[in-house]
């Protein structure tokens, strides 16, 4: 393993650590608050930040797989597992979102107390930490290209989210309590409901990519515009007649195609072939390149053919 891919499997590890560890603070804390200050949304916010930690756990796992070298079964890699652990919390965000919606709109029919003022410093102190992490673990799975840990940071985005939902329905709730104002006091329940809709939507759109990456997605042209020029540069080299690039989790695998002068040798060809391959493998996200070598053709021959 190169020292980029230890580095990269180092800090993605210890990313997904500082998000259990933080969640289960947080979860703890938001969940015996909610529960004493009897706010809703506190607990359904608590909720949020469990599921988290589980969210959390399925990166470290996906992470761990990612990271094993190519085998039998796997001869390109184990990269896609990182796309498996973002598709499993995306769709552990969205069954939370669910059940806190059911719950909310469940709660509705019966009567509601006030929460207490407590409540209401819990939300703050998750405001200010999930955002926090949310910045760190963006800013890792942006730079190590990790889109489990990313999909996991988005997660701490929609949590700073339904805190603040948290926050504005908890504060209407007492204010309604404080002014005599009945109505607000189901304040706390809407922001659950308001929160629900929020996890459900995020978790959508991440599954979404995050399925669309699994399924053997090909860079765009613009993306691979460099990597074809440097592969056309290289001497022998008359022409690039199919280039993929696909993506593997956080690595990419190349498919090219070149075109030489078909009077040359094979031991020519194949020595044009691994020029291509190492140029290219220059890049610390492309992991193997297969060179397929033809013989170079005209225009005119290939109509004719």
């Amino acid at each position: 393993m190169s020292t980029f891919e230890e580095e990269r499997y180092s800090k993605v590890k210890f990313g997904a650590w500082v998000g259990i560890i933080g969640n289960i603070v947080l979860a703890i804390l938001k969940g015996v608050i909610g529960v004493i200050a009897d706010s809703r949304a506190l607990v359904a916010d608590a909720v949020h930040s469990a599921s988290d930690v589980v969210g959390s756990v399925a990166v470290l796992i996906g992470v761990r797989a990612a990271k094993l070298p190519p085998d039998r079964d796997h001869p390109y890699g184990h990269g896609k597992a990182e796309s498996v652990a973002a598709i499993i919390v995306a769709v552990l965000l969205f069954v939370v979102g669910f059940e806190i919606a059911l719950s909310s709109i469940q709660d509705m029919t019966e009567p509601v107390t006030v929460p207490q003022t407590l409540a209401l410093y819990a939300v703050i102190v998750s405001i200010v930490v999930k955002e926090l992490m949310f910045r760190y673990k963006y800013k890792l799975g942006k730079k190590y290209k990790s889109e489990a840990l990313m999909t996991d940071a988005w997660h701490h985005r929609s949590d700073v989210f339904s805190s603040l939902a948290a926050l504005i329905g908890i504060g209407a709730s007492i204010a309604g309590g404080a002014y005599g104002i009945d109505w607000l006091a189901y304040a706390d329940l809407a922001a659950g409901i308001f929160v629900a809709g929020l996890i459900m939507k995020m978790a959508w759109k991440l599954g979404k990519e995050s399925i669309h990456n699994a399924l053997d997605h090909v860079l765009h042209p613009e993306d691979t515009e460099k990597m074809e020029k440097e592969a056309q540069g290289v001497p022998g080299v008359l022409q690039i007649d199919e280039f993929f690039a696909r993506e593997h989790g956080h690595y990419v695998i190349i498919d090219i195609k070149i075109a030489v002068d078909p009077k040359i040798t094979v031991e020519e060809g194949h020595a044009i072939g691994k020029e291509v391959k190492r140029i290219l493998m220059k890049e610390n996200y492309v992991h193997n390149v297969l060179v397929h070598v033809n013989p170079y053709e005209e225009a005119e021959e290939k109509e004719n053919r």
